[in-house]
């Protein structure tokens, strides 16, 4: 068998180039991607052999993203030599390529390999045409070809599908303004998991004897399930039976489903969970030459449902024209082909429109890594994308726009002519954020030229973070040298690799209120575009802000594994960021955390609070209150003469207990573990006893409440071991004492008193008693008189929660913790990658949707510089996993009647030009003037200017305005906001847009 491979590879010759196994880059890197494939699907991907042809624009996306995913090898094919056209396609080949006439593979192996350095990259510049042998294709678990014949897809497809196990077959292309993917995945492809979504968990709240027996949700909490699904049942009091037992369901209601005849089971009493089982699926494909007549298509753009049989048409048509030179076989019973689209696939289809060809190459990546892995619902078996909204704009654009010169845009140029891209070229742009999307959009950026003209353009970006190793899976300018290094600097570097011609200015500050003095109002007003790559909902808020303020379109986009979405905001067209409000994040109630886990995520959360607690928040306050006060011996004299100091009772308290050594951090950490698994359970159980009743004659301790049970420490148990370990080491820490690994626990001696009388509870607060007063100043006079109250005894290191390194132990404590939480509630544990997730509230990712929102926001790009109506523009959400792609229209800007044809939208601003002597009343007329309406009331901001019926506020009208309002620093005018009377008396007055006065100084 071996020699038989090593006869195929003579066959078909391949350069390899070795993976470096140095790094540990999947264990330590592709945390984000293992949330959203799972191990045994990183498993399986890091054992497959995948074969891609065609190393042009498509290609080279789709072998970053596997690569980047982490397949086990890659043999890249293609018998191209490098031409000034690739430049502005393929962003991995240089000029010296070009130059030098390398072929595209060659070009591109080097850069492909060092994406990851557990990945086997290996090249071929082999003719593959119809008399080659292709047995050495049986290697592969998938083949994907890109750029290739239609007659010789059709020939490996056949082979592909002749193999036992069939080999997963994807042809992808994409002809201008138009894409193309095909899928074929054999007669039968099972899934274990086809959304990837959590099985979903269903506290009961009861269940009918009857038939079909009815589950009812518990506080009528919407389930979530599917008819025809499966739940198994655990901790049902009552119908014991259920417990472990299968079922399927059919839905009833949101809050109710049936599982079957359940009359003769004994009574339903209470609790009970439900919990979704994940059965497979098997999904049937149909090869290449029986689709091509009759094929399966995913419509993802609902308001032209006939375009990807249009395109399908048009593209086959296109096919055998350029095989034979024929006219297209008849093709049964399909609609008379649209003549638009055939017009401009045949002028268009030589070029490649990068973005899309990003979009179609994030697809078509994560079709790959579901070939491979049988993880998530593949494509049945067609998508066709288009951006065809541009040819509103190229119609009126002549035929010699679209002709090569010669330059790395002809591609480009092929599919929107000079003027746009000379536009592009001449573009200002703000990009927030250089990670994952952030580094993609840059690639786009320089593909398109983007900031390369030579008398305007420019890239501006920023980002505050530095590269860590966990960057390094999805965020492609990175390599494992990068690491520690600023993000913006590195991105603009390995962006001008790409694009020499690109000018960049990268920034190291976050973008809010407090670097206002940087990003001003000249900074956005000298913007064309403002595109986000933000993780987090409050940036992105105040970006769209300052973009309504300063009139500029807005790009926004984002990803959570395998779903995206993307968003255009342009001004007086559409809607703004922040005219839709998302529903705010449950937050788990605080008496959950705190005596009544039901879930693991209640534990983890109890767990990381624990941790802010100890090692953020209280030597927070060690270290502020021996900043107020410096000495221990002033507290004490203030103490003892009779001064209440805020806090100070529990400064010293904490001074008095300060470990001193490693073994006393050991000590300290073991009775952490008898307070919070051992005294609170005793004391929960005495206060609330196993058998206690409501009112209403209930028990207490029903689902969703559960009893907690007293854990014994033992030191032989690993989990015990872990949190002493890593609780130990985080005492060490704050305390600044040097820790070994070794524990040696000798605490024999050591008294645990365990209270179970009610004064147990936390008392409300009350004045501090005399008897505390004394116990401070004896443990104060005490740690003096040791010399334990020097100034170094007087501070404390503070912690600052860190997911990302794993040394420093602060996800050791909390899964230990947590996991220890959740054993003394018989809750199910988590391990550590989940608890990290939670924990650290980290959002999963992959490269394959991060690629997919870039190219699709580059598109928007392209219509905002074009100045496109509003129909043209498109918003996108999809899950890759399902998957689904809808693409929708935005939501136009809603305008605000006034009064006599009168109104606003939020993009309106009206302006007045004061003088040095402008008074209110000159202010409320020149408005009056101006807009044809007499404003009633004037605000700044929280601040009321004018409201007549407020005292006094009539003898404000003759003052200036220099004196009642005041611009902010570097500002030369200030926004207000003025109302006018209703129509009808009773109703409110109405608010009117914002008015911006400039000061008399404006206007020399």
């Amino acid at each position: 068998m071996a020699d038989g491979r090593m006869t195929v590879l003579n066959a078909f010759p391949c350069r390899t180039v070795p993976a470096n196994k140095n790094l540990a880059y999947l264990e330590e890197g592709c945390y984000r991607q293992r949330y959203v494939l799972g191990d045994t699907a990183m498993q399986k991907m890091a054992q497959s052999h995948v074969f891609l042809s065609g190393m042009g624009g498509l290609g080279v996306e789709i072998a970053k993203n596997i690569v980047l995913a982490g397949i086990k090898a890659l043999t890249i094919h293609d018998t191209k030599q490098c031409k000034t056209w690739d430049l502005g396609t393929n962003f991995f080949v240089r000029e010296d390529d070009v130059l030098n006439l390398r072929n595209r593979c060659e070009a591109s192996l080097h850069h492909i390999a060092e994406l990851n350095p557990y990945v086997q990259v290996m090249s071929s510049t082999t003719p593959l045409n119809e008399v080659t042998d292709i047995s050495f294709l049986r290697q592969y678990q998938c083949v994907i070809v890109t750029e290739m014949k239609l007659s010789l897809q059709k020939k490996i497809n056949d082979f592909c599908r002749a193999q036992h196990p069939p080999i997963k077959f994807i042809s992808a292309d994409v002809y201008g303004i138009w894409a193309r993917l095909f899928c074929d995945f054999g007669d039968e492809f099972e899934v274990l998991d086809t959304t990837g979504e959590e099985p979903k968990e269903i506290f009961i709240s009861n269940i009918s004897q009857s038939n079909p027996g009815i589950v009812t949700c518990l506080d009528n909490n919407p389930h979530k399930l599917e008819t025809g699904q499966f739940v198994t049942f655990r901790e049902v009091n009552g119908m014991q039976c259920l417990n472990g037992s299968t079922h399927q369901i059919t839905v009833v209601s949101p809050y109710s489903f049936s599982i079957g005849n359940t009359v003769d089971m004994e009574p339903y009493l209470h609790g009970g969970i439900a919990i979704q089982i994940k059965t497979p699926k098997i999904f049937h494909f149909q090869q290449l030459e029986k689709q091509l007549i009759n094929p399966t298509c995913l419509v993802a753009d609902f308001s032209k449902p006939e375009a990807p049989l249009q395109i399908h048409i048009a593209m086959l048509a296109l096919n055998q024209f350029q095989e034979s030179f024929a006219p297209a076989q008849s093709l049964g019973c399909w609609p008379q082909v649209n003549e638009d689209t055939v017009k401009w696939l045949s002028r268009m289809a030589q070029g490649s429109l990068a973005p899309l060809t990003a979009a179609l190459g994030g697809v078509a990546s994560q079709e790959v890594l579901k070939a491979v892995t049988g993880k998530f619902s593949p494509l049945q078996q067609w998508l066709y994308t288009d951006a065809f909204e541009l040819v509103t704009f190229l119609e009126k654009v002549s035929h010699e726009e679209f002709l090569p010169r010669g330059d790395r845009y002809d591609a480009l140029r092929a599919c929107i002519g000079d003027s746009l891209c000379q536009k592009l070229h001449r573009l200002n742009v703000f990009l927030v954020g250089c990670g994952a999307i952030g580094c993609e959009m840059l690639k786009n950026f320089a593909l398109l030229g983007v900031g390369t003209g030579r008398e305007r353009g420019m890239v501006t970006i920023t980002d505050p973070d530095l590269i860590e190793k966990s960057n390094l899976n999805r965020q492609f300018l990175f390599r494992p040298h990068h690491i520690q290094k600023p993000k913006s600097c590195t991105a603009a570097t390995a962006t001008r690799n790409i694009n020499p011609q690109i000018k960049i200015d990268p920034y190291l500050n976050k973008v809010c209120p407090a670097t206002e003095n940087v990003y001003n109002d000249d900074f956005y007003t000298a913007q064309d575009v403002v595109v986000t790559a933000l993780d987090n909902v409050e940036a992105r808020r105040y970006i769209d802000s300052r973009c309504l303020a300063s009139l500029r379109p807005l790009l926004d986009s984002g990803t959570m594994g395998t779903k995206g979405h993307t968003e255009v905001i342009v001004p007086h067209l559409t809607e703004s960021y922040n005219s839709h409000r998302d529903p705010p994040e449950e937050e788990i109630p605080f008496c959950t955390l705190k005596s009544f886990p039901a879930a693991t995520e209640h534990t983890i959360q109890w767990a990381r609070d624990k941790f802010e607690s100890a090692f953020s928040h209280k030597p927070s306050l060690f270290n502020k209150f021996w900043q107020t006060y410096p000495s221990a011996e002033e507290v004490l004299q203030r103490i003892k003469s009779g001064e209440s100091l805020e806090g100070s009772f529990q400064v010293i308290k904490c001074l008095s207990r300060r470990p001193r050594s490693w073994p006393q951090c050991v000590e300290l950490a073991r009775l952490k573990f008898e307070k919070y698994f051992n005294h609170k359970a005793l004391q929960l159980l005495h206060s609330f006893p196993i058998d206690t009743r409501l009112k209403d004659g209930s028990l207490f301790w029903q689902s969703p409440k559960r009893p907690p049970f007293p854990i014994q420490f033992d030191i032989n148990d690993p989990l015990h071991y872990s949190f002493i370990l890593s609780t130990a080491k985080l005492f060490a820490v704050i305390y600044c004492i040097p820790f070994t690994e070794k524990v040696s626990l000798q605490l024999e001696g050591v008294e645990f008193v365990v209270q179970t009388d009610e004064t147990v509870r936390k008392p409300d607060p009350i004045p501090i008693s005399s008897e505390d007063e004394r116990n401070a100043v004896l443990q104060l006079e005490t740690a003096i008189l040791a010399n334990e109250a020097t100034k170094n005894d007087l501070q404390m290191k503070e912690l600052a929660f860190e997911k990302d390194d794993d040394s420093n132990g602060h996800i050791d404590f909390i899964t230990a913790a947590s996991n220890l939480r959740a054993k003394m509630y018989n809750i199910e544990p988590a391990d550590r990658l989940k608890t990290k997730r939670i924990a650290g509230k980290i959002i999963p990712a992959i490269a394959t949707s991060t690629a997919a929102v870039s190219g699709l926001v580059a598109l928007e790009l392209i219509k905002i510089v074009g100045g496109y109506p509003f129909q043209a523009y498109k918003n996108c959400f999809f899950n890759l996993a399902i998957p689904i792609i809808v693409f929708t229209e935005t939501a136009e800007v809603r305008k605000t009647e006034i009064r006599n044809g009168i109104s606003f939208t939020i993009w309106d601003r009206w302006t007045i030009y004061g003088k040095d002597d402008f008074t209110l009343l000159d202010f409320i007329n020149a408005v009056k003037e101006k807009y044809g309406i007499e404003p009633t009331m004037v605000v700044q901001g929280v601040k009321m200017l004018y409201v007549p019926v407020m005292p006094g506020h009539v003898k404000r009208l003759k003052l200036t305005m220099q004196k009642l309002v005041k611009p902010a620093a570097n500002k030369r005018y200030v926004d207000l906001t003025v109302s006018f009377a209703p129509e009808t008396d009773g109703e409110e007055d109405l608010p009117g847009p914002p008015v911006r006065y400039y000061f008399a100084h404006e206007n020399n």
